[in-house]
């Protein structure tokens, strides 16, 4: 096994798979790049990732782009029967959030970091603020309400889903945002926050992205 992570550490999708291999306490090789670090239109590194962003990894002779699907096959492969449940209809349930996490809960959250944290003050649009606010806030009940019922979002144990959806919360919880009471919501982050891996991965400073649309 030689495992290797391109990205960023203030990136949130290179977050997931480094929180992810640091639960699994894997060893691997992490080269910085993208943002202030560059590298992104490297003919080297365009020859492994031709989207040209991160993350980007490899394992011995795979090499995978598209941060849930490297989350997916390194759940499969090192965590199966931990983080990727063997049973298809329990499984089922860590795709449906972390598919949801994709295509509704992350455009919004993020839209409100890029519009609050990455805009310089000058250019910021305060209605479009607001309503990314109320549209995270209204995704984050959704959440509120299914962690009411269990711990973690698929169930009763830490999943992948978790960790797609989790490393929105340093984040979430640290910009100067109007946070509604969402408790049930609030106490997974606790649990989450509580984990060595996420404290190692996921609580890095993004202050070299404050008001800095583009490198």
């Amino acid at each position: 096994m030689s495992i290797t992570l391109w990205g960023r550490r203030n990136s949130a999708n290179v977050q997931k798979v480094s929180w992810l291999l640091a639960e699994l306490e894997m060893r691997y090789e992490h080269i910085l790049v993208g943002g202030s670090h560059g590298g992104l239109d490297a003919p080297e590194y365009l020859a492994l990732n031709p989207n040209a962003k991160v993350p980007t990894l490899r394992d011995g002779e795979l090499v995978l782009w598209e941060s849930h699907a490297i989350v997916r096959y390194l759940s499969a492969t090192y965590a199966s029967g931990l983080l990727w449940p063997v049973e298809p209809r329990d499984r089922a349930l860590v795709d449906q959030w972390t598919d949801w996490v994709a295509t509704t809960y992350q455009p919004a959250w993020v839209g409100v970091f890029w519009d609050l944290v990455r805009t310089p003050p000058a250019q910021q649009n305060a209605e479009a603020i607001r309503k990314g606010v109320a549209e995270t806030v209204r995704l984050q009940r959704m959440m509120d309400s299914r962690l009411a019922e269990v711990p973690y979002l698929a169930g009763e144990e830490l999943t992948y889903a978790d960790i797609v959806a989790g490393v929105s919360l340093y984040r979430w919880f640290t910009m100067p945002v109007d946070r509604s009471s969402l408790p049930h919501f609030e106490a997974w982050h606790e649990r989450l926050r509580a984990r060595k891996a996420f404290q190692e991965a996921v609580c890095v400073s993004y202050e070299e992205l404050v008001g800095r649309l583009a490198f």
